[in-house]
C-alpha cells in the first residue's frame, strides 16, 4: 500500500505481503499527522508476474480536533434478501450519492447481512452474504470507512451460542469481523473488551470522538439471554406476545455500565447514540421510549425499573437526556422519522434501496416529520450547530418533476445540549 499527503503523490509504502486469494487482508498505516487526508493506492502482482499493478486511488481522512467542520452518512436497512424491496442500482446509487458528499465515514445500520431467511444456514453460505456486500459499501468504503451497527436479522446473537464454533451467530460474528473489521478498544477507540469463545473480541459497541462530536454505537443482541426480536426458526421472544417477558431481553450490566461511563465522562458538544432499533426490537421511535430499560415502565404504565434492572442508575432514556444526547439514531422501521424526546432527537433511517419508494408504519410516528423511501441521511457537523439532510434516491427512470436524484427532502438542524 502506497500512501501520502496529496493525490497522486505516494512518499511512503508498507511491507509486500504475499497474500491468499480471495481473503480479507488487513494493512496498517502509521504516523499520519491529525486532520488531515490521506491518499493511498493497492499495488499487486500474481506470484511470478512482472510490474505490479496500481489499483485506483482511495483517500481517508485523519481523526478530527474539535472546531472542525465535517460530514458524516447513514444509511437504514439495505436488505439485498428482499426482493421486492431491494433494487439493486438503486443501492449503488444510494451509495455513490453519499460517496459525492465525501463524508469523513458512513454508518450502516443494520439489517445489511441478513441470514436469517437462507433457506439452508451454513457456514460458506453466511461469508458469502457478507462478501457480497463488499461489491456495494466498497463504492464509498475505499474513502470513507465504513461502521455497522448490529441488526435483528444477522442473528449475530448471544442466545444461539452453543459452545462450539458451529453454529450460526459464531459465523456471521466472523464473517462480519473478517469482511468488515470494526472498532477494537484500543487508545483512540472505547469499547466491548469481553473475549467470547471461537470469535475473539465481538467488537460490537464501541465509541470514539470526532471533531466536536461523541459517538457511540450500542448493541443488544450480543448481551440478551434470549432472542431480543425474530427468534431463529421460532417466534418471536420478546415481543409483546412471545413467549418471553419483554424484561427479559437487555443490553446487558457491562454495556449499561459502559454506555454510561462514556457519556458522562465526554464533554463533546454533541453526542450521537447508533443502535438497530429502540429495545432491539418493536416499532416506532417515541412511542417505546417510555418501555422496559429503555424508560423503565411495562406496557401499562407501571414503573418497574429499580426491581427489573437493580444497580442501574437510571433507564437509558433518561440518562441519555441527562448527559446531552443530540441526536440517537436508529434503522429498523424503514422510514425516515424525526422526533424529540426529552431534548434527544430520535432519528430513524430511511432505506437505501427500495425500489417502490414506500412508506412504512407511518402510524409508528405520530407527530414526526416523516418521509418515505429511498435514500440516505447526510449529518454536517459545525461548532455552530448539526445540520441533518435526507439526500433522495431515484432511478432515473422513476425521475420526474419534484422528485429527482439527489433533492434534499428534509432537513432540520440541532445545536448543542
Amino acid at each position: 500500500v502506497e500512501y501520502g499527503p496529496e493525490s497522486g503523490t505516494y512518499v511512503a509504502a508498507t511491507g509486500i505481503e504475499v497474500l491468499p486469494a480471495g481473503e480479507p487482508a488487513l494493512f496498517t498505516i502509521e504516523g499520519l499527522a491529525p486532520g488531515s487526508r490521506c491518499y493511498y493506492r493497492v499495488r499487486s502482482r500474481t506470484p511470478g508476474g512482472g510490474d505490479f499493478a496500481a489499483d485506483p486511488e482511495g483517500s481517508f481522512v485523519t481523526g478530527r480536533s474539535p472546531g472542525e467542520t465535517f460530514a458524516f452518512t447513514i444509511q437504514g436497512d439495505s436488505h439485498p434478501e428482499r426482493a421486492k424491496q431491494f433494487d439493486a442500482e438503486l443501492y449503488r446509487l444510494t451509495l455513490r450519492n453519499a460517496a459525492a458528499s465525501a463524508p469523513d465515514f458512513h454508518f450502516a445500520m443494520g439489517d445489511d447481512f441478513s441470514v436469517d431467511t437462507m433457506k439452508t444456514i451454513t457456514r460458506p453460505g453466511v461469508e458469502a452474504i457478507y462478501a457480497a456486500q463488499r461489491a456495494f459499501l466498497g463504492l464509498l468504503g475505499s474513502s470513507s470507512p465504513v461502521f455497522l451497527v448490529n441488526g435483528n436479522h444477522e442473528q449475530a446473537a448471544r442466545y444461539l451460542l452453543d459452545g462450539t464454533d458451529g453454529n450460526v451467530a459464531v459465523w456471521a460474528q466472523n464473517a462480519r469481523n473478517r469482511y468488515f473489521p470494526e472498532p477494537a478498544p484500543d487508545g483512540f477507540y472505547s469499547g466491548d473488551p469481553e473475549q467470547v469463545p471461537a470469535i475473539g473480541l465481538l467488537r460490537d459497541y464501541y465509541s470514539f470522538e470526532w471533531g466536536d462530536a461523541l459517538f457511540v454505537v450500542i448493541d443488544p443482541y450480543w448481551h440478551s439471554p434470549i432472542a431480543v426480536d425474530n427468534e431463529l426458526g421460532g417466534r418471536d421472544k420478546a415481543t409483546d406476545g412471545g413467549k418471553a417477558d419483554a424484561w427479559s431481553a437487555t443490553i446487558g450490566d457491562a454495556q449499561y455500565r459502559w454506555l454510561r461511563t462514556t457519556l458522562e465522562a465526554s464533554d463533546a458538544r454533541y453526542k450521537f447514540v447508533f443502535t438497530h432499533h429502540v429495545l432491539g426490537t418493536g416499532r416506532g421511535g417515541a412511542i417505546l421510549a417510555d418501555l422496559y430499560e429503555w424508560g423503565g415502565e411495562d406496557r401499562n404504565g407501571q414503573n418497574l425499573f429499580q426491581a427489573k434492572r437493580p444497580g442501574w442508575a437510571e433507564p437509558i432514556q433518561d440518562l441519555m437526556a441527562r448527559t446531552g444526547v443530540t441526536i440517537f439514531f436508529q434503522g429498523h422501521d424503514h422510514v425516515f422519522a424525526k422526533e424529540v424526546v426529552d431534548g434527544v432527537v430520535y432519528q430513524t433511517l430511511p432505506e437505501p434501496a427500495d425500489p417502490n419508494y414506500a412508506l412504512y408504519f407511518a402510524d409508528s410516528y405520530p407527530g414526526a416529520l416523516i418521509a418515505a423511501n429511498s435514500g440516505h441521511v447526510r449529518v454536517t457537523v459545525s461548532p455552530a450547530s448539526v445540520r441533518v439532510e435526507y439526500v433522495r434516491s431515484v432511478l432515473p427512470e422513476d425521475e420526474r418533476e419534484g422528485f429527482r436524484n439527489g433533492d434534499v427532502v428534509l432537513s432540520y438542524e440541532a445545536v448543542a445540549r
